[in-house]
């Protein structure tokens, strides 16, 4: 007698998996007989279903996830959204100097190359770099 139509209408109204319904095998007729999902629930309240207990480890402990180093993962997006707040404060900083004639065009081409190349952490960084660069020039025209 094939039964699994049976067992899959068991497991849906019963809401468990296939392997875990269980007849017993001396009331198969009255199983055979069961057509909607209330007659399995009324046979399971009489016993003639039963659901076995769920097997494996899952019912034990919970694995522990471990946080190591190929674990952990950063938002690509976050890194690239300061990336971008970065340079365009950064470029914007140096057209103003360039504006200003703080600067001549060919010191500014070189410092948007390292803005680009994420040579310098932070606008006080880029002042800092630009004011050695002033001494450097102010030294190399005093030769």
């Amino acid at each position: 007698m094939n039964l699994s139509k049976k067992k899959s209408l068991a497991a849906r109204a019963l809401n468990v998996g296939k392997d875990r319904v269980f007849f017993s095998a001396g009331r198969l007729e009255e199983i055979k007989e069961a057509i909607t999902k209330q007659d399995i629930k009324d046979l399971y309240k009489e016993g003639i279903i039963k659901i076995k207990n769920i097997k494996g480890r899952k019912t034990n402990i919970k694995k522990r996830r471990r946080r190591s180093t190929g674990n952990i993962r950063k938002k690509v997006n976050k890194r690239k959204k300061n990336y971008v707040i970065m340079t365009r404060k950064l470029r914007s900083y140096v057209s103003e100097l360039k504006k200003q004639d703080r600067i001549n065009a060919d010191d500014s081409k070189e410092i948007r190359k390292k803005i680009r190349n994420k040579s310098f952490r932070s606008k006080a960084h880029l002042r800092e770099h630009i004011g050695g660069l002033k001494k450097w020039l102010f030294k190399k025209n005093e030769e």
